[in-house]
Protein backbone atom coordinates (compact mmCIF):
# COMPACT_ATOMS: atom_id res chain seq x y z
CA UNK A 1 0.00 0.00 0.00
CA UNK A 2 1.03 3.53 -0.79
CA UNK A 3 0.39 4.67 2.60
CA UNK A 4 3.33 2.98 4.28
CA UNK A 5 5.61 5.44 2.37
CA UNK A 6 3.69 8.83 2.52
CA UNK A 7 4.87 11.07 4.83
CA UNK A 8 3.47 14.19 3.40
CA UNK A 9 -0.77 14.50 2.95
CA UNK A 10 -1.25 17.69 0.85
CA UNK A 11 -5.49 18.60 0.70
CA UNK A 12 -7.65 20.62 -1.36
CA UNK A 13 -9.35 23.33 0.77
CA UNK A 14 -12.71 24.56 -0.83
CA UNK A 15 -15.32 21.85 -0.92
CA UNK A 16 -12.95 18.91 1.01
CA UNK A 17 -12.40 20.92 4.51
CA UNK A 18 -14.10 23.95 4.48
CA UNK A 19 -18.07 24.18 3.80
CA UNK A 20 -18.12 26.32 0.85
CA UNK A 21 -21.52 26.02 0.29
CA UNK A 22 -22.72 26.28 3.62
CA UNK A 23 -20.43 29.37 4.23
CA UNK A 24 -21.09 30.99 0.43
CA UNK A 25 -25.10 30.54 1.60
CA UNK A 26 -24.69 32.11 4.63
CA UNK A 27 -22.55 35.28 3.04
CA UNK A 28 -25.44 35.57 0.50
CA UNK A 29 -28.37 36.06 3.19
CA UNK A 30 -26.02 38.08 5.02
CA UNK A 31 -25.72 40.51 2.13
CA UNK A 32 -29.31 39.84 0.94
CA UNK A 33 -30.28 41.48 4.15
CA UNK A 34 -28.08 44.48 4.99
CA UNK A 35 -28.67 45.67 1.27
CA UNK A 36 -32.83 44.70 1.40
CA UNK A 37 -31.83 42.60 -1.65
CA UNK A 38 -35.80 41.40 -2.83
CA UNK A 39 -35.07 38.23 -4.20
CA UNK A 40 -35.36 34.65 -2.77
CA UNK A 41 -32.47 33.26 -1.82
CA UNK A 42 -33.00 29.79 -2.25
CA UNK A 43 -33.81 30.11 -5.98
CA UNK A 44 -30.35 32.93 -6.25
CA UNK A 45 -28.67 30.19 -4.90
CA UNK A 46 -29.57 27.34 -7.48
CA UNK A 47 -29.18 29.52 -10.31
CA UNK A 48 -25.58 30.75 -8.51
CA UNK A 49 -24.19 27.49 -8.29
CA UNK A 50 -23.51 26.58 -11.76
CA UNK A 51 -22.92 29.84 -12.96
CA UNK A 52 -20.45 30.48 -10.21
CA UNK A 53 -19.11 26.21 -11.32
CA UNK A 54 -18.89 27.33 -14.94
CA UNK A 55 -16.63 30.56 -14.00
CA UNK A 56 -14.64 29.05 -12.00
CA UNK A 57 -13.10 26.55 -14.64
CA UNK A 58 -12.93 29.49 -16.78
CA UNK A 59 -10.73 30.84 -14.57
CA UNK A 60 -8.86 28.15 -14.01
CA UNK A 61 -8.07 27.57 -17.43
CA UNK A 62 -6.94 31.12 -17.94
CA UNK A 63 -9.93 31.84 -20.27
CA UNK A 64 -11.02 34.99 -17.47
CA UNK A 65 -9.43 36.76 -14.76
CA UNK A 66 -10.25 37.59 -11.12
CA UNK A 67 -11.75 40.45 -11.41
CA UNK A 68 -14.45 39.44 -14.76
CA UNK A 69 -14.49 36.35 -12.84
CA UNK A 70 -16.15 38.38 -9.47
CA UNK A 71 -18.36 40.67 -11.52
CA UNK A 72 -19.80 38.46 -14.64
CA UNK A 73 -20.46 35.17 -12.27
CA UNK A 74 -23.05 37.85 -10.57
CA UNK A 75 -24.21 39.54 -13.51
CA UNK A 76 -25.32 36.61 -14.69
CA UNK A 77 -27.36 35.39 -11.58
CA UNK A 78 -28.97 38.44 -11.30
CA UNK A 79 -29.92 38.99 -15.38
CA UNK A 80 -31.01 35.47 -15.33
CA UNK A 81 -33.62 36.30 -12.08
CA UNK A 82 -34.57 39.07 -13.91
CA UNK A 83 -33.32 41.40 -11.35
CA UNK A 84 -32.10 44.62 -11.93
CA UNK A 85 -28.40 45.92 -11.13
CA UNK A 86 -25.89 48.24 -12.54
CA UNK A 87 -22.06 47.47 -12.60
CA UNK A 88 -21.62 49.49 -9.39
CA UNK A 89 -24.25 47.44 -7.02
CA UNK A 90 -22.56 44.39 -8.87
CA UNK A 91 -18.90 45.71 -7.38
CA UNK A 92 -20.33 46.16 -4.18
CA UNK A 93 -21.87 42.98 -3.85
CA UNK A 94 -19.22 41.02 -5.23
CA UNK A 95 -16.92 43.23 -2.58
CA UNK A 96 -19.20 42.41 0.19
CA UNK A 97 -19.29 39.01 -0.70
CA UNK A 98 -15.51 38.23 -0.86
CA UNK A 99 -14.87 40.51 2.48
CA UNK A 100 -17.52 38.09 4.54
CA UNK A 101 -17.45 34.92 3.45
CA UNK A 102 -13.95 33.86 4.53
CA UNK A 103 -15.00 35.15 8.12
CA UNK A 104 -17.52 31.98 8.08
CA UNK A 105 -16.07 28.74 10.14
CA UNK A 106 -18.45 25.91 8.89
CA UNK A 107 -16.32 23.02 7.74
CA UNK A 108 -17.17 19.57 6.62
CA UNK A 109 -18.00 17.18 9.24
CA UNK A 110 -15.26 15.59 11.04
CA UNK A 111 -12.67 17.73 9.65
CA UNK A 112 -11.00 18.66 12.84
CA UNK A 113 -10.76 15.51 14.43
CA UNK A 114 -9.60 13.78 11.47
CA UNK A 115 -7.06 16.46 11.30
CA UNK A 116 -5.99 16.02 14.86
CA UNK A 117 -5.58 11.73 14.16
CA UNK A 118 -3.57 12.63 10.75
CA UNK A 119 -1.15 15.34 12.00
CA UNK A 120 0.39 12.67 14.87
CA UNK A 121 1.44 10.43 11.50
CA UNK A 122 1.89 13.05 8.81
CA UNK A 123 3.02 16.40 8.05
CA UNK A 124 -0.04 18.30 6.51
CA UNK A 125 0.02 20.93 3.81
CA UNK A 126 -2.99 22.72 1.68
CA UNK A 127 -2.64 23.31 -2.37
CA UNK A 128 -5.71 25.03 -3.38
CA UNK A 129 -7.14 27.22 -6.93
CA UNK A 130 -8.14 30.34 -3.96
CA UNK A 131 -6.64 33.77 -3.68
CA UNK A 132 -3.80 33.84 -1.27
CA UNK A 133 -5.33 36.59 1.58
CA UNK A 134 -8.64 34.73 1.02
CA UNK A 135 -7.43 31.19 1.81
CA UNK A 136 -5.25 31.97 4.33
CA UNK A 137 -8.26 34.01 6.39
CA UNK A 138 -11.16 30.73 5.75
CA UNK A 139 -8.10 28.91 7.55
CA UNK A 140 -7.79 31.19 10.43
CA UNK A 141 -11.42 31.99 10.87
CA UNK A 142 -12.42 28.60 11.08
CA UNK A 143 -9.46 27.10 13.59
CA UNK A 144 -7.63 24.81 11.02
CA UNK A 145 -4.81 26.83 10.41
CA UNK A 146 -2.30 25.68 12.56
CA UNK A 147 -2.40 21.99 11.29
CA UNK A 148 -0.52 23.07 7.86
CA UNK A 149 2.70 23.16 7.65
CA UNK A 150 2.70 25.08 4.39
CA UNK A 151 -0.44 26.18 2.03
CA UNK A 152 0.40 26.66 -1.50
CA UNK A 153 -2.23 28.71 -3.16
CA UNK A 154 -2.50 29.64 -7.08
CA UNK A 155 -2.58 33.22 -6.62
CA UNK A 156 1.01 32.67 -4.58
CA UNK A 157 2.60 30.01 -6.48
CA UNK A 158 1.68 31.63 -10.49
CA UNK A 159 -0.09 28.22 -11.17
CA UNK A 160 -3.71 26.72 -10.86
CA UNK A 161 -4.39 22.62 -10.95
CA UNK A 162 -4.17 20.88 -12.79
CA UNK A 163 -1.24 22.39 -13.83
CA UNK A 164 1.17 19.76 -12.87
CA UNK A 165 3.74 23.22 -11.38
CA UNK A 166 1.22 24.13 -8.87
CA UNK A 167 1.97 20.52 -7.49
CA UNK A 168 5.99 20.89 -7.90
CA UNK A 169 5.67 23.86 -6.54
CA UNK A 170 3.84 22.43 -3.25
CA UNK A 171 6.13 19.84 -3.10
CA UNK A 172 9.24 22.35 -3.32
CA UNK A 173 7.98 24.04 -0.72
CA UNK A 174 7.07 21.41 1.94
CA UNK A 175 10.81 19.93 1.38
CA UNK A 176 9.58 16.83 0.52
CA UNK A 177 9.58 14.24 -2.04
CA UNK A 178 6.74 13.09 -4.99
CA UNK A 179 6.82 9.66 -4.01
CA UNK A 180 5.60 10.56 -0.66
CA UNK A 181 3.16 12.70 -0.69
CA UNK A 182 -0.48 12.16 -0.85
CA UNK A 183 -3.17 14.69 -2.45
CA UNK A 184 -6.73 14.73 -1.01
CA UNK A 185 -9.45 16.93 -3.02
CA UNK A 186 -12.86 16.64 -4.37
CA UNK A 187 -12.23 17.37 -8.08
CA UNK A 188 -11.68 14.84 -10.05
CA UNK A 189 -10.18 17.29 -12.63
CA UNK A 190 -7.79 19.88 -10.73
CA UNK A 191 -7.10 17.66 -7.71
CA UNK A 192 -6.66 13.77 -8.49
CA UNK A 193 -6.29 13.88 -12.56
CA UNK A 194 -3.84 16.62 -12.26
CA UNK A 195 -2.11 15.13 -9.17
CA UNK A 196 -1.50 11.85 -10.71
CA UNK A 197 -0.14 13.21 -13.86
CA UNK A 198 2.13 14.70 -11.70
CA UNK A 199 3.16 11.38 -10.10
CA UNK A 200 1.36 12.28 -6.59
CA UNK A 201 -0.88 9.14 -4.64
CA UNK A 202 -4.36 10.51 -4.71
CA UNK A 203 -7.25 10.20 -2.92
CA UNK A 204 -10.65 11.40 -3.97
CA UNK A 205 -13.48 12.69 -2.11
CA UNK A 206 -16.26 12.29 -3.57
CA UNK A 207 -18.51 8.88 -4.94
CA UNK A 208 -15.54 6.42 -6.97
CA UNK A 209 -15.37 7.59 -10.70
CA UNK A 210 -14.62 5.75 -13.18
CA UNK A 211 -10.79 5.64 -13.55
CA UNK A 212 -8.69 4.12 -11.09
CA UNK A 213 -7.73 5.86 -8.05
CA UNK A 214 -8.80 5.53 -3.96
CA UNK A 215 -11.94 7.13 -2.69
CA UNK A 216 -13.61 8.38 0.54
CA UNK A 217 -17.23 9.69 0.23
CA UNK A 218 -16.74 11.09 4.45
CA UNK A 219 -13.55 12.25 6.12
CA UNK A 220 -14.01 10.06 8.53
CA UNK A 221 -12.99 7.30 6.61
CA UNK A 222 -9.45 8.79 6.21
CA UNK A 223 -9.11 6.77 9.62
CA UNK A 224 -8.95 3.53 8.40
CA UNK A 225 -7.06 4.50 5.20
CA UNK A 226 -4.14 6.32 6.73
Amino acid sequence: MFHDKVTDVFFDLDHTLWDFEKNSEITFNLIFEKYKIQLDLNQFIKVYKPINFKYWNMYRNNEIDTVNLRYHRLKEVFDNLSFKADKAFIDIISEEYINNLSDQIHLFPNTEDVLNYLAEKYRLHIITNGFEKIQHKKLKSSGIDHFFQTVTTAEGSGYKKPDKRIFDHAINKAKTDLSKSLMIGDSLEADIKGAKDFGMHTIYFGKKPNFETQNIEQLQELKSLL
